[in-house]
C-alpha cells in the first residue's frame, strides 16, 4: 500500500479540533516541523498535545501556542517558551509536567498495550498526588497510566512508501515510541525510498504503525540554544 501523500497540508487536513496529538522531538531536534507548520495554517483549536517539551517562541510548537491552538499540554520541560508561561499563569492552558523517563515509559506503554505500571519516581511530590501507591519489597511505588493519542506527528530521516522509518542519531528521541501509541501516525521524512530499498536492519518503526508519509518540503533545523565562550584578552573565542 502506497502511504505517501502529496503534501504536509494534505497529511493533516482531517485532524479534528480538540484532538489529542503526540509530537515527536527533543527540544528542536527531530521535530516534525513541516507537519506542524501545516497544522498551524488550519488554526484548529482545543488541541491536547503530548510532547517532551514545547520548543521555543516563534518555531515549531511555539507557533501553535501563538495561534491559540493548544488547550492542554503534557510534557516534561517547558522552560524556553515564554508564551506558554504566560498562558499557564493566566489559567488559559492546562499544563501537566511529568518526569522525562516516566513520560517516555507512559508513551511506550500506550503503544505496547500496557494500561499502567509502577515507578518510584515522583513519590512524595506533587507528581504522586491523587495517584495510587503500592509497597513492593522495601520500596513504595507510584502507579502511572499509559498515554495514547488520536494522532502522532513524527519525524524520520528516511522512509519508504509502505511507511517503514529510519531515524538519524539523536533525532530519533521520542519519535519511535509515539509512532506506536496513536490511532493515526503521520510521518514526515527527509528522504523517500521505494519498498525494499531500505536496509531492514536499519528500520526502527515498521510501516504497520504508519498511516501516512509525507516528504518534508524544507528543513530549517535551528539550534535551540547556543552558548559561545567569551573571548579573553590575548586569546581566541
Amino acid at each position: 500500500m502506497n502511504k505517501v501523500v502529496s503534501s504536509a497540508d494534505a497529511a493533516v487536513a482531517d485532524i479534528a479540533p480538540s484532538s489529542t496529538i503526540m509530537l515527536g522531538g527533543f527540544g528542536l531536534c527531530g521535530i516534525p516541523e513541516n507537519l506542524i507548520a501545516a497544522l498551524v495554517k488550519r488554526r484548529i483549536t482545543g488541541l491536547n498535545t503530548i510532547s517532551n517539551n514545547m520548543g521555543v517562541d516563534g518555531f515549531g510548537m511555539g507557533l501553535m501556542l501563538e495561534a491559540g491552538m493548544i488547550a492542554s499540554h503534557i510534557g516534561s520541560y517547558v522552560g524556553e517558551n515564554r508564551r506558554l508561561e504566560q498562558l499557564v499563569l493566566k489559567g488559559e492552558l492546562d499544563l501537566t509536567l511529568i518526569p522525562q523517563g516516566t513520560l517516555a515509559e507512559r508513551i511506550r506503554a500506550g503503544g505496547a498495550g500496557i494500561p499502567a505500571f509502577y515507578v518510584p519516581t515522583g513519590l512524595g511530590t506533587i507528581v504522586a498526588e491523587g495517584k495510587e501507591t503500592r509497597q513492593i519489597g522495601d520500596r513504595t511505588y507510584v502507579l502511572e497510566t499509559a498515554l495514547r493519542a488520536d494522532v502522532a506527528l513524527v519525524k524520520a530521516w528516511k522512509g519508504d512508501r509502505l511507511g517503514n522509518l529510519v531515524y538519524r542519531k539523536t533525532a530519533r528521541n521520542f519519535n519511535p515510541a509515539m509512532a506506536t501509541a496513536a490511532t493515526m501516525t503521520i510521518a514526515e521524512v527527509e528522504e523517500l525510498f521505494e519498498p525494499g530499498e531500505l536496509d531492514p536492519d536499519h528500520i526502527v518503526t515498521p510501516g504497520i504503525y504508519v498511516k501516512r508519509v509525507v516528504v518534508g518540503e524544507r528543513y530549517l533545523k535551528p539550534i535551540e540554544s547556543r552558548f559561545i565562550k567569551a573571548q579573553q584578552a590575548g586569546g581566541t573565542a
